[in-house]
């Protein structure tokens, strides 16, 4: 019997093969196949769906995606569960779209529980000004300060400043720990390999490398189950790199999904190695 804590990750898994072959696992496994309620259940974006995605410790990034729909249910969302910066929380009462969505995005607000505070975030602007501030930072705590200042608008001045003088490291490394930094902003920041981890470290990754190289595979297949609703784009830019492994090597051998089902509550790698072995434990 599968356990129940790891369906969510085989569910995502089933989903990048061909429906038939994935209700024939479903049978194998005993998994109920998907029914419109559960999935209205999955979709509703309340306190339990926020506390479900917590517990599989989701990277960082996973904000900016739900925040990449430019959906003021989503925002909403976002703003009450997900503990965004104060930054991102003033963006959101501003209407500032994310994604590709022309502004500024209409703000609803639905929550209706005590002491549930809608207003804007203060956040003071260096005497420097915003750039001056950033390029007086000595320190990770003073630059993590100024940075706090920078809304989207001001990415492009930012990005100037910084072509015409480098600014501070530090300035640099806290701003590319923003979750709404430029990934434009980020390649002239520089590619230095210990940048490049202390991103990762900080949870800004793109989705296909978080589905290639984050652990354990059983948190990163369920962030992406959940993903099918919260951020679909992104979920789906993740499934276009495991949907051929899945295919290959799982396919429709209902033993090979056994083994998965078996294993996936303590394997400690990445998706990929997951499919990778359990599809040659069954080969003959």
């Amino acid at each position: 019997m599968i356990r129940e804590e790891v369906v969510p990750a085989v569910r995502f898994l089933l989903s990048l093969i061909d429906p038939d072959d994935a209700a024939t696992v479903r049978a194998r496994l005993r998994i109920d196949p998907p029914s419109e309620s559960s999935e209205s259940s999955e979709s509703r974006l309340d306190g339990r769906v926020a506390r479900e995605l917590r517990l599989l410790w989701p990277p960082r990034a996973v904000l900016l995606w739900m925040l990449e729909q430019d959906d003021p249910v989503m925002n909403e969302f976002v703003f009450h569960h997900m503990e965004p910066s104060d930054t991102i929380k003033r963006d959101i009462v501003r209407g500032v779209p994310f994604g590709a969505a022309p502004g500024p995005l209409q703000v609803t607000w639905t929550c209706e529980r005590p002491r549930c505070s809608h207003e804007e975030p203060e956040i003071p602007v260096s005497p420097l000004g915003l750039i001056g501030g950033l390029r007086q930072a000595r320190s990770m705590s003073t630059a993590r300060a100024a940075t706090r200042a920078v809304s989207k608008a001001d990415w492009p001045e930012v990005a100037e400043a910084d072509r015409v003088e480098p600014l501070p490291g530090f300035t640099r490394w806290a701003l590319s720990s923003r979750i709404d930094c430029p990934p434009e902003l980020r390649v002239q920041f520089g590619s230095h390999p210990k940048f490049a981890h202390r991103q990762r470290r900080d949870g800004i990754v793109e989705p296909r490398e978080y589905a290639a190289r984050s652990t354990p595979a059983r948190f990163v297949l369920g962030v992406l189950h959940l993903g099918t609703r919260l951020f679909p784009e992104r979920a789906n830019e993740a499934a276009e790199l495991l949907a051929p492994l899945v295919r290959r090597d799982l396919g429709a051998n209902p033993e090979a999904w056994a083994a998965l089902a078996q294993v996936l509550p303590t394997f400690s790698g990445p998706a990929p190695e997951l499919v990778r072995t359990c599809g040659a434990s069954t080969d003959v």
